[in-house]
């Protein structure tokens, strides 16, 4: 029973207050501005009924109360921190800073990766088309043939463009998927990920030059290749720029880099997503279509020439500006304070 009258004389206590903090929220809805003062009050007002209702809801007494201060606690954090911007204007940021600012600032770690890259794919490509004894090493002759003649140019037209498009996505999607994510495993697997495309692109561009379809495998492979390699270079970087911050996280903590730099390397994978899908697009409808084989590169040089400006105009400007593309402060939560 004393907890009855206690909690009685809690709500008769600060009843004013609950009120007082209602009306500045009616004035702060309404064309008239608070004072200074007023919103100071009202900030203090809004603790304070965020404590009150944590201690009401602990007794479990007068949900209908309850429920006015909750009402009250929320409209409070609304008017305090700012409503959310609306939904589009969250894209377009993502489009034009936050995006882009994880480009540009691991565009030294991507960049390596696809030098690396194509270095490894032209030497085997190089050694397979020069070197009879290994053609014969990884494929049958009669194989071969199927491939150079049939099979490489058969695969874009295996399906209806709509379901092949989906595959290819989905595809791509994994294996950038397995580069960034892997990353937090000091990079090794990247190296082993990415090695293991680069040869099989090799392989297959050293029999089609060995059996004089070079002009087929570079027609065929441009148009989304440019696009859809970018996004594996830049998904093998940001996974080893991971894996980095493991092995050596600067100035920070290494929980706090591993922190920020798996936020901004979401940020990334959300945007590799888009890449691929652009890439899955044109392979599905451009690069088995009848256009020109100069229309069909220029369409991948098109989007290629998109993809470098969205990283060196929009990134660099939005580096400048101090974004890295994590997220906002306010999302990112609170962080404990440590010693050493």
């Amino acid at each position: 029973m004393c907890l009855v009258v206690d909690l009685d004389v809690y709500i008769a206590a600060h009843r004013g207050e609950w009120q007082r903090l209602e009306d500045l929220l009616k004035r702060a809805s309404s064309p008239r501005h608070l004072s200074g003062a007023e919103v100071d009050e009202l900030v203090e007002l809004y603790q304070r009924t965020g404590t009150h209702l944590s201690v009401l809801q602990s007794a479990g007494r007068d949900p209908v109360l309850i429920g006015r201060l909750s009402s009250l606690v929320a409209r409070s954090r609304t008017v305090v921190a700012g409503t959310r911007q609306a939904a589009w204007r969250d894209v377009v940021r993502f489009l034009t800073v936050d995006y882009p600012a994880v480009l540009y600032r691991t565009r030294w770690w991507w960049g390596t990766t696809a030098v690396l890259f194509v270095l490894v794919a032209f030497g085997w490509g190089a050694f397979v088309a020069t070197h009879p004894d290994s053609q014969a090493a990884l494929l049958p002759p009669e194989q071969v043939k199927q491939l150079v003649s049939h099979d490489f140019a058969d695969y874009y037209k295996a399906a209806p463009a709509q379901d092949f498009a989906a595959r290819v996505f989905t595809n791509n999607a994994l294996i950038a998927a397995g580069a960034v994510a892997s990353g937090i495993l000091l990079g090794l697997p990247v190296f082993y990920l990415l090695y293991q495309n680069a040869v099989g692109i090799g392989i297959v561009g050293g029999f089609m030059a060995a059996n004089h379809r070079t002009g087929l495998f570079f027609g065929l492979i441009l148009p989304h290749g440019l696009l859809e390699l970018t996004s594996v270079f830049v998904a093998g970087g940001l996974g080893l720029k991971l894996g980095w911050t493991v092995v050596d996280p600067g100035r920070r903590t290494r929980s706090q880099a591993i922190a920020e730099e798996g936020r901004a390397l979401v940020v990334g994978a959300v945007g590799l997503a888009l890449m691929l899908l652009v890439s899955g697009i044109i392979e599905a409808f451009v690069t088995p279509s009848g256009l020109p084989t100069w229309a069909r590169i220029g369409i991948g040089a098109l989007a290629e020439t998109a993809f470098l400006a969205v990283v060196f105009v929009l990134g660099r400007r939005a580096v400048q500006a101090g974004q890295t593309g994590d997220v906002d402060r306010a999302l990112a939560g609170d962080v404990l304070p440590t010693s050493g």
